[in-house]
C-alpha cells in the first residue's frame, strides 16, 4: 500500500518509466515481512536491458526486478534505498519520507 505521495507524481512516474527512462517514486510503504522500514523507492523502466544494466551499475541483482507488465521496477528500501537516493542526487525523497 502506498501513501504520501500525489496522484500527479505517480503519473509523472509512469510517464517516464513508459519513455523508458530510469524514474524513480519514493512513497510511506507498509509490508509485515520488513517492519523496520517505513518507505519504498520504486526504479522503474520499460526498456528492461536498461533496467537491468542500471541494477547491475549498482551492485543490485536484477533476479529481484518486478516484471509488472507497463512498469517494471526494482523496490528499493533501507540503506541501499537511501545510498542510491544520495548518489542519484534525489535527497528531497530522504528528507521528505525521513529515511535518515
Amino acid at each position: 500500500m502506498a501513501f504520501g505521495i500525489k496522484r500527479k507524481e505517480l503519473v509523472q512516474w509512469k510517464e517516464a518509466v513508459t519513455r523508458g527512462e530510469i524514474a524513480f517514486l519514493t512513497h510511506f510503504w507498509f509490508d509485515p515481512r520488513f517492519p523496520q522500514f517505513h518507505s519504498v523507492t520504486k526504479v522503474g523502466c520499460s526498456d528492461m536491458k536498461r533496467l537491468i544494466a542500471w541494477c547491475e551499475a549498482n551492485g543490485l541483482n536484477p533476479r529481484y526486478i518486478h516484471d509488472r507488465e507497463s512498469f517494471p521496477h526494482y523496490d528499493l528500501i533501507g540503506p541501499k534505498q537511501i545510498e542510491i537516493l544520495q548518489k542519484e542526487g534525489l535527497g528531497e525523497h530522504i528528507e521528505r519520507f525521513k529515511l535518515y
